[in-house]
């Protein structure tokens, strides 16, 4: 027998204002038509000004306890993926502890960007493999409003706010890739390519927050590639192929990026879930954000096998593939 990390519950939540593309063409030189045509983004939501993002990732802990009809000390560990925290220190995942009433066990965050769940996630998968934990809250949830440049067309129209969580629990397969739960993983990354996507602040640099910058261009040609690269590898790790595929889960960054690696990974866009259009790329909650919406639209269902890949920042990417 097999110790196996298996999804038992997922929830998400996204901030009430929604900001649709027409609202950029107030104080920017672009159009909707222009954002949706190289994004296929759509509209967005952005955080209340009181609320951070321990509170988003909150309300999506909830939702997934009340989805797996668990309670806040039936959780052994959080891992909360990241990268607007909502102060230095301490954790986002310690705050969430506190807010859903949970009393024990330990949590931490992990940074990889828009990399960061599937990083979060096989990492959450090795503490219930390794015993240290029986069952896991896993978030990803961002508030990157607050790190745009709003005079930056060609970045700050790309993004938005939100959270996703899921909780995994121990249990025990045979062994092969008929299992349900986390099946392989594989994570990458190369800090030689640092420079296509960064914040330019820091504690140790200017003490400031900072703002996102991009090379988009030269971002694209790199995640299709990686991206196609992640998931081929994963799936050869646990014995599969890409016909074996039912869903593919990808960060929700950019539209073309999603129906490149699809193509170059022969899938059919009727089997990726995608959900750019109405959340734009909310980092590392996009994917957990896609997940509850794909099981809330009755499109993943018990028994499907799912690949999530992701590529952020560092440059960081990675992928999991996983049995629902």
């Amino acid at each position: 027998m097999t110790t196996r990390a298996v999804v038992m519950g997922v929830g998400h939540y996204l901030p009430e204002r929604v900001v649709p593309n027409a609202e950029f063409e107030q104080t920017l030189d672009t159009t909707d038509e222009w954002i949706r045509t190289r994004s296929g983004i759509e509209r967005r939501h952005f955080a209340a000004e009181d609320e951070t993002t321990s509170d988003l990732a909150s309300f999506a802990a909830k939702a997934a306890l009340e989805n797996a009809g668990l309670n806040a000390d039936d959780i052994d560990a959080i891992v909360v993926a990241t990268s607007t925290p909502d102060l230095t220190f301490p954790s986002v995942a310690t705050m969430v502890q506190e807010k859903i009433g949970m009393t024990r066990g330990f949590g931490f965050d992990v940074q990889a960007v828009c990399a960061g769940f599937v990083y979060a996630l096989t990492n959450a998968n090795a503490l219930i493999v390794s015993g240290q934990a029986q069952r896991v809250l896993v978030i990803g949830a961002e508030t990157f409003s607050r790190i745009m440049d709003w005079t930056d067309r060609a970045t700050c129209v790309l993004f938005g706010d939100g959270a996703g969580a899921l909780i995994l629990e121990a249990q025990q397969g045979k062994g092969g890739s008929d299992d349900r739960g986390v099946l392989s993983a594989d994570l990458n990354s190369d800090g030689r390519y640092r420079d296509m996507l960064y914040v330019d602040g820091g504690v140790s640099t200017n003490g400031e927050s900072g703002k996102l910058r991009m090379q988009g261009n030269a971002l694209f040609r790199q995640a299709v590639e990686k991206l196609t690269s992640t998931a081929h590898t994963a799936l050869t790790k646990i014995g599969l192929t890409d016909d074996a595929v039912d869903w593919i889960v990808p960060h929700q960054a950019n539209i073309r990026i999603i129906q490149g690696t699809a193509k170059k990974l022969g899938i059919p866009m009727e089997r990726v879930i995608v959900t750019v259009q109405d959340h734009g790329n909310t980092s590392a909650a996009s994917i957990p954000l896609a997940l509850s919406t794909g099981v809330a639209n009755r499109q993943i269902k018990r028994g499907d096998l799912l690949v999530t890949e992701a590529i952020g920042g560092g440059l960081a990417w990675g992928s999991v593939v996983l049995r629902w």
